[in-house]
């Protein structure tokens, strides 16, 4: 965003869009108060609209700070920092920031504290490979060419790299366009398809991490849930597909502790498409833990892995004994 032109409107311009980018992942030193406070906490404030006033002030905060031990010195003598449009364009790298997280299936919560809902476009991977692709050869090729400048006499005055990023930015666009289209194809294929004659009552299409074709079909009925790979390309869900049938379990006072304990209701208030399996310890002290998994990440990579998953355990008298994430049964006793 520096490149393209905001770097030619004043000084200090593309650290602080850096920095704002970033910023809003501050928020993982949560994590300190335990894992699932950290859970709690994760694309909330940070991650908001107002939030973002904060995050930017701060950002621009720390600019001035650093131009005063500086100096008050900057690249361009003849383009001074102007701190009201600063603050202006590093609110504008939050709100990217915000943009990016909403396109992946884990979601943000732009409205907090006003309202705590969840959203999500669902039409990009996490770790998008192409978008790595498009931004970083926006700041490749112009660094490529300068040094072929070098190596030939020849330098260019001012700020490098506008067409590349312009480019690049352009790039993005238009993945998220085809993205976003495939997308609606695979969702229309599941929603024309019926599963062992059960209504539907929600479903949805999560995107692979390479391929912009294959999606992961998820369906919830009544009493069970459906995931299944969705090719867009074709109008139809194969019937041959490998399809796995998640059958809801019988609500339980152990699963009902579970939901009710803090993390439990974290999770449940951020999962989609939530599933539970109760195991029963024998060895002392006993009781239980409840295993927590989204099906929007039972698919691909995360197959089997289960890395956005939760854990409560419970002892006999389904008291909390403490909290996991992850695969990793690890359990810690947090207190909030």
């Amino acid at each position: 965003m520096g490149r393209a032109g905001l770097n030619r409107k004043t000084a200090l311009a593309t650290l602080t869009l850096t920095l704002a980018a970033e910023a809003p992942d501050l928020d993982v030193f949560a994590g300190f108060r335990g894992r699932a406070f950290g859970f709690a906490h994760h694309r909330g404030f940070t991650h908001s609209f107002l939030g973002l006033i904060l995050i930017s002030a701060l950002v621009v905060g720390f600019m001035y700070l650093v131009w005063r031990i500086r100096g008050r010195k900057t690249k361009d003598p003849n383009l001074p920092p102007r701190w009201g449009l600063l603050f202006v364009l590093a609110y504008v790298a939050g709100l990217s920031h915000i943009l990016l997280d909403f396109t992946n299936n884990y979601g943000v919560r732009p409205f907090w504290p006003f309202s705590e809902r969840w959203y999500s476009w669902d039409i990009v991977f996490i770790a998008e490979p192409v978008l790595y692709i498009l931004l970083f050869g926006g700041l490749l090729l112009p660094a490529l060419g300068s040094l072929i400048n070098d190596e030939i006499g020849s330098r260019r005055k001012g700020p490098q790299g506008r067409r590349a990023a312009t480019v690049a930015l352009i790039g993005v666009v238009l993945l998220y366009g085809v993205r976003d289209y495939e997308h609606r194809r695979a969702v229309a294929a599941l929603q024309a398809r019926t599963f062992q004659d059960a209504e539907a009552l929600r479903l949805s299409a999560y995107p692979d991490y390479w391929n912009i074709f294959q999606w992961s079909g998820v369906v919830e009925t009544r009493n069970f849930f459906v995931v299944t790979p969705v090719d867009s390309s074709v109008p139809e869900v194969d019937p041959d597909a490998s399809m796995r049938f998640r059958y809801k379990p019988e609500e339980t006072a152990v699963t009902l502790a579970a939901k009710k304990s803090y993390l439990g209701r974290v999770y449940l208030d951020w999962a989609k498409y939530p599933v539970t399996e109760t195991e029963e310890v024998s060895s002392d002290p006993g009781g239980y833990i409840v295993h927590f998994q989204d099906l929007r990440f039972e698919y691909g990579m995360f197959a089997g892995r289960n890395p956005l998953g939760a854990s409560v355990r419970l002892d006999r008298h389904l008291k909390v004994l403490g909290y996991s994430m992850g695969s990793r049964q690890d359990f810690k006793n947090e207190t909030h």
